[in-house]
């Protein structure tokens, strides 16, 4: 993806969103521009905006993230393996696995998350809102995050999973082990968050103008004593309202308690990251009303070995579970 910024002059004010991209010489056509915005693409003022009707006023700042240009007829089905949990004729919902890439980048141009969609269900029966290139994509969990997300058959489903991520009624909860000691027992982080100025690679808290909104809570689990060579670690529910690039490993960063084993925005050497080479993070449970049927669903799913690991490294360290933690950890340990 590559970001582009407009703000909007007195000579641009008063026509619709879809226009107003449509006439910018970065923007595809504006029946393209249509489809991008309905897939969240676009921030008007850091709030994702999903309406193409929106009629753009004077100094509004308008941030897009154009797709890579892809030949489409490049995303091959590939038989990866899928941990599916539910699925039915609207909807999968998976346990993605470390190290799976959602969708065709640079650098990463087969053997992801979209081509073993393909693979499962046939390009004709996955959504395509947010790209030829990303079929089925509701939302996505970066390559080392493992756990539950979903994926959709068609564009009304799509289109609908995305409509209860904007309206924060599907809830997404993440179990993330951290450095340090956590003293509150909850929590609400919120910032903008915008693509680092030092380094394009990672994102950041920023006051900028064109920076995301991004909300994020948590509540304490457990904790554990500090010990020669670490300070400590704090395991925490993190719980989504908003769903920016990195943004857990950005927030829990931003209040000094990076993610154990973050490649990215972690600390320390190997032994204080407990032998990890990717981020403690793990999307355990989902939980939204069936946008077709009207079903309640929710669905759990336990640490990957790698994480159940670290966290029995440091289990006889244990300070005490909240109450939180008394509900949730035997869930995710299987206990």
């Amino acid at each position: 993806m590559s970001d582009v910024r407009y703000l909007v002059t007195s000579l641009d004010a008063g026509v619709r969103l879809d226009q107003f991209l449509g006439n910018q010489d970065a923007c595809p056509s504006r029946s393209a521009c249509a489809k991008l915005i309905e897939s969240g693409a676009v921030d008007v003022n850091g709030e994702t905006c999903y309406s193409k009707k929106q009629v753009v006023v004077e100094g509004d700042r308008i941030e897009v993230d154009l797709p890579e240009v892809r030949d489409p007829g490049a995303l091959e089905p590939q038989a990866i393996p899928l941990d599916i949990r539910y699925e039915d004729d609207y909807l999968i919902v998976l346990s993605k696995q470390r190290g799976l890439v959602c969708h065709p980048a640079h650098g990463h141009e087969s053997g992801t998350l979209a081509n073993a969609l393909v693979y499962h269900c046939g390009i004709d029966h996955l959504g395509t809102l947010q790209g030829e290139d990303r079929p089925g994509i509701v939302h996505r969990l970066d390559r080392d995050t493992s756990g539950l997300m979903l994926a959709a058959k068609d564009d009304d489903t799509q289109r609908a999973l995305q409509d209860l991520i904007r309206l924060r009624t599907l809830d997404r909860r993440y179990v993330a082990l951290c450095h340090g000691y956590i003293a509150m027992d909850s929590g609400t982080i919120n910032t903008g968050i915008a693509r680092s100025t030092r380094d394009r690679v990672k994102m950041a808290v920023s006051d900028d103008p064109f920076a995301r909104q991004a909300i994020t809570t948590f509540k304490v689990l457990e904790r554990f004593e500090a010990e020669r060579g670490d300070e400590g670690y704090t395991l925490v529910e993190c719980h989504l309202y908003t769903g920016r690039t990195h943004q857990i490993r950005v927030h829990m960063r931003h209040i000094n308690h990076a993610l154990v084993g973050d490649p990215l925005y972690g600390k320390g050497g190997e032994r204080a990251n407990l032998g990890l080479t990717r981020q403690f993070l793990h999307s355990w449970r989902v939980k939204f009303t069936h946008p077709v049927t009207g079903r309640d669903i929710e669905l759990h799913d336990e640490l990957p070995w790698d994480l159940a690991a670290a966290y029995d490294e440091i289990a006889e360290r244990s300070m005490g579970r909240t109450e939180a933690g008394d509900e949730i950890i035997p869930l995710i340990l299987n206990e």
